[in-house]
């Protein structure tokens, strides 16, 4: 008997008009050397890899940078602003990855507390808007609160990127009845991110 996991886990992931065939996205962050994070993305089976921009060297010519290492024929590259804490910031960082050769896609991320990492709502929104209308296909990462998802897709958002617990912690999915009703009531795809403990988290 096939379980609606399983059915969905086959079922290819639309974002913005691009078709993928896995549904884990990973990041390049805290790896210990290049070599072992090469190792891992490919170990994961994703398509889409998440690259800060704010701390990698753009330049795919340098040995030192993250990009040196990953074949954009391979995966998908997908530029983050992780890092920014407004939303000025954010937008500044997003055309950064534009103009160095990304796609027009990106996860937007303002933070708005330095201890704990949660988003700035209120810039988030201020920033994705902006950058809707530049044209970029946004994947925003926000808190698990229904109001402000649905903000975010009447903003134009391509995805929208609820926690499931606060960036690093590795507890898990803390608030799964939210976060079930913004997949419920969006019609842009919903992925979970931040805190991820465990691959059933997701």
């Amino acid at each position: 008997m096939t379980t609606a996991v399983e059915t969905l886990r086959d079922e290819p992931l639309t974002i913005g008009g691009r078709t993928f065939q896995a549904r884990l996205l990973v990041g390049t962050g805290k790896y210990r050397d290049m070599d072992t994070m090469v190792h891992a993305i490919e170990a994961s089976g994703a398509e889409v890899v998440t690259v800060a921009v704010r701390r990698v060297n753009l330049d795919r010519s340098k040995e030192s940078s993250v990009l040196h290492f990953l074949d954009p024929k391979r995966v998908f590259l997908l530029a983050n602003t992780a890092g920014c804490y407004t939303a000025a910031d954010a937008i500044r960082y997003a055309r950064l990855a534009r103009e160095a050769g990304f796609n027009d896609f990106i996860k937007l991320e303002v933070i708005g507390d330095e201890e704990t990492l949660l988003p700035d709502v209120a810039g988030l929104l201020e920033a994705a808007k902006v950058l809707v209308q530049e044209g970029f296909k946004v994947l925003a990462y926000t808190n698990e609160d229904l109001v402000t998802a649905l903000r975010l897709e009447d903003a134009g958002c391509a995805a929208v990127m609820p926690l499931a617990s606060p960036i690093g912690s590795g507890l898990g999915l803390l608030n799964p009845f939210s976060v079930r009703t913004i997949k419920r009531r969006l019609h842009v795809p919903v992925i979970v991110d931040a805190g991820v403990g465990t691959a059933s988290d997701a």
